[in-house]
């Protein structure tokens, strides 16, 4: 269990003599991921926070952490001058001070920190606020924060407004979605997690727990379309559930409550429930091009039934007689092949694409790619699913496959 202000007395020492921020290093509690980590330190909800964790601590998406080591987290750490938030760090700006102020508090309420910073004159600064989401272009006058070494400059710049939108079904603690670009502006993406509703798709046992299809699917999807918003995208959620929102634990509850865009029941019959999230898409489809658009993708997303001992890379279906459907599948797969390459060990990727007739892409309107993400019936392809980082990981990928 982490020990907030435990520090050793080597590390308080160099603290309060050299007087430099340092990034705080941190015990992992069992089962963590880098995702309840820095959820712990309420660093999760920006995404450079967990890209930076990546970055000080050397570490690829594909790494476990291990719980007889401890991590660098994207907060510095400044000895508190007693005057101020900004004389302690070297700002004059009374906003930036105040968000500051605020996760301290916030880390105080949630039993995290054990004094006030004015207390033990150790002040808390989130890499998110100097570097990320905040109203500036640029906080940190040199990129060592990056590289793990310590701060000798910050420096305040030309104030810029962020614009956001509120997605509720992201749930309350992602809905609000910073606009980072407009790249993907006038291009419409429909994401559809299979199966819903009645329907559960597969389920897999893991721990004592049932693994159902379409939950992580699902939690897939929304991650996926948080990261087309974020570029400017309009992006249509076929199917819905206004209670799960983006989850970030391993087991993910398994309900009935999902429904089709437009609050439509999901019907028991599994033909009339291909028709009606069919039909839903088609619908869309026409408003949108009636409008001028030009560019729209479907991504149906399954996670696949095999024997137990098959352990399945993503893998893509595309329309037969659809060139850009095939392009799309094509592009994302050399998408995950390039990732692979990356971040596995020794580099094998065993995913491909191939037609299939399946009813969806068969009967919708836009280029459609249909992805399985695995076979939850195989223990490694499980762990794979139920690590949140994980299923981020997809939900990166699957974004830059289909924007390729």
């Amino acid at each position: 269990m982490i020990r907030i202000l435990c520090f050793s007395v080597a590390f308080l020492f160099a603290i309060i003599v050299i007087g430099q921020p340092t990034f705080y290093r941190a015990e992992v509690e069992n089962g963590d991921g880098v995702y309840s980590l820095l959820r712990r330190h309420q660093l999760n909800r920006h995404a450079c926070n967990v890209n930076e964790f990546y970055k000080i601590n050397k570490l690829t998406r594909e790494d476990d952490l291990n719980k007889d080591k401890t991590y660098l987290l994207p907060v510095l750490i400044y000895k508190y001058d007693g005057k101020s938030i900004r004389s302690t760090i070297g700002i004059d700006d009374w906003d930036l001070a105040s968000r500051i102020a605020k996760y301290n508090k916030d880390l105080l309420t949630a039993k995290i920190l054990k004094k006030r910073y004015q207390n033990s004159k150790i002040l808390w600064v989130p890499f998110h606020i100097l570097k990320c989401d905040i109203p500036y272009s640029e906080a940190i006058a040199d990129d060592r924060a990056s590289t793990g070494q310590t701060l000798k400059e910050v420096k305040t710049v030309e104030i810029k407004k962020i614009e956001t939108v509120s997605v509720p079904l992201f749930g309350e603690a992602a809905q609000t979605v910073v606009i980072k670009d407009k790249s993907l502006k006038g291009q419409v993406f429909y994401v559809l997690a299979g199966h819903g509703g009645p329907d559960p798709g597969t389920v897999g046992r893991r721990s004592g727990h049932n693994l159902c299809e379409d939950e992580y699917a699902y939690d897939v999807c929304l991650r996926l379309a948080k990261n087309l918003i974020e570029r400017g995208a309009t992006v249509e959620i076929v199917i819905q559930d206004k209670n799960d929102g983006i989850r970030n634990g391993e087991f993910l509850d398994c309900d009935k409550d999902e429904r089709c865009v437009g609050n439509l029941r999901i019907p028991p019959n599994q033909g009339d429930r291909l028709r009606q999230r069919t039909d839903a898409i088609n619908k869309l489809y026409k408003r949108y091009k009636r409008q001028g658009v030009k560019s729209q993708k479907l991504c149906v997303l399954h996670i696949d039934s095999r024997p137990e001992h098959k352990r399945q890379d993503v893998f893509f279906y595309y329309c037969k007689n659809s060139k850009s459907s095939k392009l799309l599948a094509q592009n994302m797969l050399d998408t995950f092949g390039a990732k692979y390459k990356i971040h596995r060990q020794k580099g094998n990727y065993d995913g491909y694409i191939k037609e299939r007739g399946l009813y969806v892409v068969r009967h919708t309107l836009p280029t459609t790619v249909f992805v399985e993400l695995g076979n939850m019936q195989n223990k490694t392809d499980q762990k794979r699913l139920t690590k949140e980082d994980n299923r981020q990981a997809l939900a990166d990928w699957l974004f830059e496959g289909l924007v390729k």
